[in-house]
């Protein structure tokens, strides 16, 4: 498997505990298909997933990261806020730092889009994000060689 001896940190937001445990699993059977090795923490929410990340790398023990959290509008427009503060946090650590980091933040209407795109048979979003940290993974590697 090609990435045996990599370890991976699945940061996991639990504003939707159920959504947050399928897309956490699907992320876990792909890094583990791989050959990777993983641990995961839990943040409150969608917008705590980029401080979870930063605060993981400043122990220098990660080989990539799965970003993963859900984010589905209320009454407001305040997950709109949510949602592209998460997601320009995570992309501006990614490409200041060079991460491999798979991005798996959903922004939708209702909990029935979540749980299509979060479901393993279905949107699998969960294991893309696991999948986008693999292949960037990689591509560090062969970079660095």
């Amino acid at each position: 498997n090609s990435a045996v001896g990599l370890h991976f940190l699945i940061v996991e937001g639990r504003a939707y505990p159920g959504v947050a445990d399928e897309m956490k699993w699907v992320a876990v059977v792909a890094l583990a298909a791989a050959g990777a090795t993983y641990d995961v923490i839990a943040v409150p929410g969608a917008m705590e997933v980029p401080v979870g990340v930063a605060m993981a790398l400043e122990t220098e023990r990660y080989d990539g990261f799965v970003a993963l959290g859900c984010v589905i509008r209320g009454q407001s427009n305040h997950y709109v806020a949510v949602a592209s503060e998460s997601i320009r946090a995570l992309a501006e650590l990614a490409v200041v730092d060079a991460l491999p980091l798979g991005l798996g933040i959903l922004t939708v209407e209702n909990e029935g889009q979540a749980w299509a795109r979060a479901r393993t048979n279905d949107g699998d979003r969960g294991g893309d994000a696991a999948r986008a940290a693999l292949a960037l993974a990689a591509l560090k590697a062969k970079l660095n060689a």
